[in-house]
């Protein structure tokens, strides 16, 4: 248990800058608080057949954090969530070693029937500020989920990916890439962006083509106009 502890607070320190003494990591990060609840109280708890104490400890979790976990959740160590205030995660949802959340962030299910119903992160995933992961699917190990995206199918382990619903932003992929929890930056390679730019190429292109056009008739119509009006002087 201590020797966790002291992972759970070397993972602050090793990913959020802010972090400047382990009195404050200790006393002043919910996601710490919420974690240790969940991992030492309420997840025991539900193992041990005690559904109630254990919702009634994932609530008094979420009462002082403002992080949802369910106590059936599993969630590896040194998982490190940021802020935290609105995370949700559901009951069968599995977060592995090393995963990082940020606030808003919800692994949720997508159907009321029993069983797996809420995704896995595999170790190192990182999830941005609002994203939110629907489904009983996985999320490789290192992948990255751009803030605000909704992600409702796998993810390929290292991939990175943004949107509604999410898709795979090309050129971010390396694991020593730079990650934005609150936002994507406007250089990346996005796919849907680029077939967006090339239709509106096409269209610009179209657009002076029919122009070129209309003038060449105008031209024709006066052409013809002048012959006429030649013709009726003679």
């Amino acid at each position: 248990m201590f020797n966790q502890i002291k992972e759970d607070i070397a993972a602050v320190f090793a990913r959020d800058p802010a972090a400047h003494s382990t009195l404050e990591v200790l006393t002043c990060y919910p996601g710490m608080h919420a974690l240790w609840i969940h991992r030492y109280i309420a997840h025991r708890f539900w193992r041990w057949g005690w559904i109630v104490l254990a919702r009634m400890a994932g609530h008094f979790g979420r009462f002082i954090s403002g992080i949802e976990i369910h106590p059936g959740a599993t969630i590896g160590r040194r998982v490190f969530i940021d802020h935290g205030m609105g995370v949700v995660i559901g009951e069968t949802a599995v977060i592995g070693d090393d995963c990082t959340l940020y606030h808003g962030v919800t692994l949720g299910g997508v159907s009321w029937n029993k069983g797996k119903r809420h995704p896995t992160l595999e170790a190192g995933v990182v999830v941005g500020a609002g994203a939110k992961i629907l489904g009983p699917f996985t999320v490789g190990a290192g992948a990255k989920i751009g803030s605000n995206s909704v992600v409702v199918r796998e993810v390929p382990a290292g991939a990175t990916v943004v949107g509604i619903p999410a898709r795979i932003v090309e050129g971010l992929n390396d694991p020593a890439a730079p990650f934005n929890a609150y936002g994507v930056t406007a250089n990346e390679n996005d796919p849907l962006n680029a077939v967006l730019r090339a239709l509106g190429n096409k269209a610009d292109d179209q657009e002076a083509e029919m122009a070129n056009l209309l003038a060449r008739i105008q031209i024709l119509e006066t052409d013809a106009n002048r012959k006429n009006g030649d013709l009726d002087t003679k």
